[in-house]
C-alpha cells in the first residue's frame, strides 16, 4: 500500500511533519512504514518562467535563444526544444539548480544533474528549460506533457513560482507494510484516520453529498445474485449522458503520486475511489449489457472468457462471474470483459461496487492466472458496508467533474447485513494487561480518535464494521498501547500468583529417556517420518501384517517418501548402516520419534501418533547390554515391578533366538533383540546389531516420579549363595519370580553371579548361581529365620524341576 503525504494532508489538513517524522511516528503507532521516496529529492531551484522573446541562434540552425522572465528578472536560455513559442510558460532550472535526469522515460540520475551558467555555440545560457522526464516523471503520469520537448504550463500558472509545487512534485510517497487483518488501512482514508490519531489532529474524511436525478436506477438495471456466499453485497448505480474527457489536474496528480497512470475521467474516478476508500469499482457500458440484467453466478467448467487485456482465459465452476442476460461480462473482483469495455462512444455507464469472498477471489486469481490491484484488495476480505459509500463517492465525483448525469437510487442486493461488533470494555483489566496506569477517559479518547463508539450503559466499545480486527478485550488493549506509545509503557513485573514453569509429565519422561540413553553412550539421531513401501520387504514383514496398513501421502516427494511410517526400525537401521559404511566403530544411536497408525482406511480421522523410544547399536555390547539400558530407564521412571521378557515374540526382523517382547503388568510395552542376519545384510551392516523399541504412550500410565525416602539400614545383612542345576528351557526370570514370591518380608535383593553350560553339567541342563541378601529393618536376623526363607525358595524352585548343585 502506497500513499502520498499530500493526499493524507487532504484529510488531515493540520498535519505539519517531515517525511521522516511521519515515518517514525506512524511505525510506532502500528502502521508500519517500510520506506519513503521524496519526489523532489533531486530537484532544486526550478521556477515557472514565461518566454518573452525567441531569436534564432547565430551559429546553429537547430538552436534558439530565448529571453525568459523568471519573476522579476529576465534571463537568456539557449535551447533546441522544437515545441516552445513566445508567451509559453515553462519550468526553468536556474543557475546552480538540479534536475532529475535525461530525456528517456524512467531515466534518473542519483543526486540529480547540476545546471550551471555557460555558453552554447558561443551564446551565453543562464539556465535550462525542462521536459517532464527531466523533472523525474513521465508522460504517462502527466498526459498533457508533449511527447518530445519542454513541458508547457497552463496560461494561469504564476510566473516566478515554484514549478515543483505547481506540478505537485513537492511530495513524499510512503510504502506501508499492512497486515491482512487491517483491511481499513488498504485505503488512503484508512491511513489518514491512523495519521490523525497518531499526531492528535482532526480527521476530515470526504463529505459525500447525495446525488441523482428523479429517475430510478431500477428502471435501468436489474441485479440477481445467485451465490450470496461468494457475493455478500452488490451495489449498482447508473450515469447517463456521459462526457469522456481528462480528469482534473488534482486527481491526476494524486493518482500519479501513487503510480497510477491517469487515463480519462471515468477510469480515473474508479481508480481514485479504489485508492481513497479501498473499495475496487468497475464501470460497464450499459448499452452492451443484454436484457439490462446483471447476474452474479459461478462459471461453467471449461468456459472461455476474454478479459479487458485481450487475453482469453479458461474458467472453472469455482470462479465467480459477472454476467448479463446472455453472457459473462467480467470476472468478479478481478477484471472486466472485453465485451463490455468503456469506449469513447459510451452513452450510459453502470457503476459496480461489490463485496466478494476474499478466499474465493484469491483462488480464482490463481486459477485464471491474473492478479490485479482490485483482486489484491478483495483478497483481504472487504467490509460490505463500504461498498455503498464508495459508489456514492464515485457518483459525487462524476457530478462535480461534469462527466455525466447520475440516475437516482441504487440497485442493492445485500443479504445478511454486517453489524458493528460490541466488545466489553474494562479499563482496569487493560491496565493490568499492559502494566500501565491510564485513565478510562484517556482510553476512550484513543477510541474516539479512530472512529470507535462507546455505550456507557452496557460498558461496551462499538467497533465499526471496517475494523474487522477488534473482537475482544485484548484487541482494545492493543489500540490503547499503540496510541499511548509502546515506548511509554514502563517495565513492570507480571501480577498474579507466582507459578514455577516446568515440563509436562510426558516431556519429563522423554527427557529421562534422553538422559539415560546419553549416559549409556548413545547419541541422538533424527530420521524421516516419510518412508517407502519397500521398507516392509527389507524388514521381512509379512504381507498381512498390520504394519503395512499405512497413511498415504497425497503429494509425495517421490515413492521413497510416499507413506507415513508405522515402525521406527527403518530409520534406525539406515542410520546404523550409514555409520558402518563410514567405518565408525562401536556406534550407539537413539531416537524419540512418532509412528503413525491409521485407525481406519481410507482415513476418516487423524491417525494414532505414538512416540517410540528407539535404541540401536553395533560393536561393543550384546543383547544383555541393550537389556540393561532398557531396565535402567524403567527404574529411573519409577516402574518398580519387575518386567517380563517373552522370547516368543516372533518378530521377523529380529534373530529368532535372540529377541523378546517386554511385558509389564500384562501389557506389551516394547521389544528388543538382535537384528536378523538377513535384515542386517540387506541394510549393509556387516556385524551383529541390536535394537530396542519402547512404546512411550504405553509406559506413561506406569511411570511415576514419586519417591519415598528410606534411611540407611541399621542392622546387618545375611547373604546366602545357591548354585542350581536348571533345565535349559527355564529362564532366569522364572527363577527370580520364585525368589521374589517365596523370599518373604526379609528379602532385600538377589543377584545372578554365575551361568555355565558344559561337559560337567548333564545334557539339557545349565548351572545357575544366585547370591541372595536378607535384612530386617528392626532387628538382627537369626539363622533360623533366614533358613526358613531359603527353604521356601528351594521348594518353589524344586517345583520347576530345579535341583541344588552337589
Amino acid at each position: 500500500m502506497n500513499t502520498s503525504l499530500s493526499w493524507i494532508k487532504a484529510y488531515v489538513p493540520d498535519l505539519d511533519v517531515t517525511a521522516q517524522e511521519y515515518t517514525d511516528a506512524m511505525t510506532l503507532s502500528g502502521t508500519k512504514v517500510e520506506g519513503y521516496e521524496k519526489m523532489d529529492a533531486d530537484l532544486d531551484k526550478i521556477v515557472i518562467g514565461r518566454i518573452e522573446k525567441i531569436e534564432k541562434h547565430p551559429d546553429a540552425d537547430k538552436l534558439i535563444v530565448c529571453q525568459v522572465d523568471v519573476g522579476g528578472e529576465v534571463i537568456q536560455i539557449v535551447t533546441g526544444a522544437p515545441n516552445v513559442k513566445e508567451g509559453d510558460k515553462v519550468p526553468v532550472v536556474l543557475d546552480g539548480g538540479r534536475v532529475a535526469g535525461g530525456h528517456e522515460p524512467g531515466q534518473k540520475v542519483e543526486g540529480g544533474i547540476r545546471i550551471k551558467k555557460g555558453k552554447l555555440r558561443g551564446v551565453e545560457s543562464c539556465g535550462m528549460m525542462c521536459s517532464i522526464e527531466e523533472l523525474g516523471s513521465t508522460k504517462e503520469m502527466y498526459p498533457e506533457a508533449p511527447e518530445y520537448g519542454i513541458y508547457i504550463f497552463p496560461e494561469d500558472a504564476p510566473v516566478g513560482a515554484s514549478a515543483i509545487e505547481e506540478l505537485g512534485l513537492n511530495d513524499a510517497v510512503f510504502e506501508y507494510e499492512i497486515t491482512s487483518n487491517r483491511v481499513d488501512c488498504f485505503s488512503v482514508v484508512g491511513i489518514a484516520r491512523e495519521a490523525a490519531a497518531t499526531f492528535r489532529k482532526e480527521f476530515h474524511p470526504p463529505v459525500v453529498t447525495p446525488t441523482g436525478n428523479s429517475e430510478d436506477v431500477n428502471d435501468y438495471i436489474r441485479v440477481t445474485v445467485e451465490n450470496t456466499d461468494l457475493c455478500p453485497r452488490y451495489c449498482a448505480r447508473a450515469v447517463k449522458n456521459i462526457k469522456i474527457g481528462p480528469s482534473p489536474k488534482w486527481m491526476q496528480r494524486r493518482l500519479a503520486s501513487v503510480g497510477i497512470r491517469p487515463i480519462n475521467n471515468l477510469v480515473d474516478i474508479t481508480n481514485y475511489v479504489m485508492e481513497e476508500y479501498g473499495q475496487p469499482m468497475h464501470a460497464y457500458d450499459l448499452d452492451t449489457i443484454a436484457d439490462r440484467h446483471i447476474v452474479v453466478k459461478t462459471a461453467r467448467n471449461g468456459e472461455k472468457f476474454t478479459t479487458l487485456d485481450g487475453q482469453e482465459r479458461e474458467m472453472d465452476e469455482n470462479v465467480l462471474m459477472i454476467c448479463d442476460g446472455e453472457k459473462a461480462i467480467g470476472i468478479a473482483g478481478i477484471m472486466g470483459g472485453e465485451n463490455s469495455m468503456i469506449t469513447d462512444d459510451v452513452k450510459t455507464v453502470l457503476f459496480e461496487a461489490a463485496c466478494f469472498d476474499g478466499v474465493n477471489i484469491r483462488k480464482s486469481s490463481k486459477r485464471v492466472g491474473l492478479r490485479t490491484e482490485a483482486s489484491a484488495k478483495f483478497e483481504k476480505g472487504l467490509d460490505p458496508n463500504n461498498a455503498q459509500a464508495a459508489i456514492d463517492r464515485a457518483c459525487q465525483l462524476v457530478e462535480e467533474m461534469g462527466a455525466g448525469e447520475v440516475v437516482g437510487g441504487m440497485a442493492d442486493v445485500y443479504g445478511k447485513k454486517k453489524e458493528p461488533v460490541r466488545v466489553a470494555f474494562d479499563a482496569e483489566k487493560i491496565n493490568a494487561l499492559l502494566g500501565t496506569d491510564i485513565s478510562e477517559e484517556e482510553m476512550l479518547g484513543y477510541f474516539r480518535m479512530i472512529g470507535l463508539e462507546y455505550d456507557e450503559a452496557t460498558k461496551e466499545v462499538i467497533a465499526p464494521t471496517f475494523r474487522q480486527d477488534l473482537l475482544c478485550l485484548a484487541d482494545l488493549a492493543e489500540e490503547v498501547a499503540r496510541f499511548y506509545g509502546y515506548d511509554n509503557i514502563p517495565t513492570t513485573l507480571p501480577n498474579g500468583e507466582a507459578t514455577t514453569g516446568k515440563l509436562s509429565f510426558k516431556l519429563r519422561i522423554e527427557q529421562v529417556a534422553r538422559d539415560i540413553a546419553e549416559f549409556c553412550g548413545f547419541s541422538q539421531g533424527m530420521t524421516y517420518s516419510f518412508e517407502s513401501p519397500k521398507v516392509f520387504d527389507r524388514l521381512l514383514i509379512p504381507e498381512d501384517s498390520p504394519l503395512r496398513r499405512t497413511v498415504q501421502i497425497m503429494n509425495p516427494l517421490g515413492e521413497d517418501y510416499s507413506i507415513m511410517r508405522t515402525t521406527s526400525l527403518n530409520g534406525m537401521l539406515t542410520s546404523l548402516a550409514t555409520n558402518y559404511n563410514r567405518r565408525n566403530k562401536d556406534v550407539r544411536l537413539y531416537e524419540l520419534g512418532n509412528i503413525y497408525l491409521p485407525k481406519s482406511l481410507p482415513l476418516t480421522e487423524l491417525p494414532d501418533e505414538r512416540m517410540q523410544f528407539t535404541l540401536g547399536m553395533y560393536g561393543a555390547g550384546d543383547f544383555f547390554t541393550m537389556k540393561g539400558v532398557v531396565e535402567e530407564f524403567f527404574e529411573k521412571i519409577g516402574m518398580k515391578e519387575k518386567e517380563v521378557y517373552d522370547p516368543n515374540s516372533g518378530r521377523p526382523y529380529l534373530h529368532p533366538g535372540r529377541q523378546a517382547d517386554i511385558i509389564y503388568k500384562g501389557d506389551r510395552i516394547g521389544f528388543l533383540g538382535e537384528v536378523h542376519p538377513e535384515v542386517a545384510d540387506t541394510y549393509g551392516i556387516g556385524e551383529r546389531a541390536y535394537i530396542a523399541v519402547i512404546d512411550m504412550p504405553e509406559i506413561l500410565k506406569y511411570a511415576t516420579f514419586d519417591r519415598k525416602y528410606t534411611g540407611i539400614a541399621k542392622y546387618p545383612a545375611v547373604t546366602r549363595d545357591i548354585s542350581m542345576v536348571v533345565p535349559r528351557e527355564i529362564l532366569a526370570g522364572q527363577i527370580e519370580d520364585v525368589i521374589e514370591k517365596k523370599g518373604g518380608a526379609y528379602l532385600e535383593s538377589y543377584r545372578l553371579f554365575d551361568l555355565y553350560e558344559g561337559a560337567q553339567i548333564k545334557e539339557g541342563f545349565k548351572s545357575v548361581a544366585y547370591s541372595i541378601v536378607f535384612r530386617a529393618k528392626d532387628k538382627t536376623l537369626s539363622d533360623a529365620e533366614v533358613t526358613e526363607a531359603m527353604n521356601r525358595i528351594l521348594k518353589g524352585l524344586e517345583a520347576l524341576g530345579i535341583e541344588l548343585r552337589k
